[in-house]
């Protein structure tokens, strides 16, 4: 479940068991059923604003989107602050100094010159990567 909650907000493609093809924005995920609804989707009937889909219709769920390494990440900055790093590969997270949260995204908690600092690294690290932040 955990993987499939990665997908949120991805870009995805669902195959039914009836053959058609639904490729979308998944926004939401029932963990029960394995029902998923896709927003601004796209199938062979044409454009979609948003779809449902039962879970007991989805054979698979492909992602289109290359995963964060956060791994890499963490160990770009381990060597900033060394011992001072832990990544938290569940969370989707990584934790400087105890205080100081950044994500696929950048900082979403902490403030001052160490945090800063792990927004250079955060900054050079999806520079290197191509991605823009």
């Amino acid at each position: 479940m955990e993987e499939l909650s990665n997908l949120l907000q991805k870009h995805v493609s669902v195959l039914t068991a009836q053959g058609k093809t639904f490729i979308g924005t998944l926004t939401g995920v029932d963990t029960e059923t394995l029902s998923v609804c896709l927003t601004n989707a796209k199938s062979d009937a044409g454009d979609i604003h948003k779809v449902f889909l039962n879970g007991d219709t989805i054979v698979q769920i492909s992602s289109f989107e290359k995963p964060f390494d956060l791994q890499s990440l963490g160990e770009r900055l381990e060597r900033v602050f060394p011992r001072m790093v832990r990544v938290m590969d569940e969370a989707g997270v990584i934790v400087v100094m105890d205080r100081i949260r950044v994500n696929e995204k950048g900082i979403i908690e902490g403030a001052g010159p160490a945090a800063e600092r792990v927004q250079r690294v955060f900054d050079e690290f999806m520079r290197e990567k191509g991605v823009k932040a």
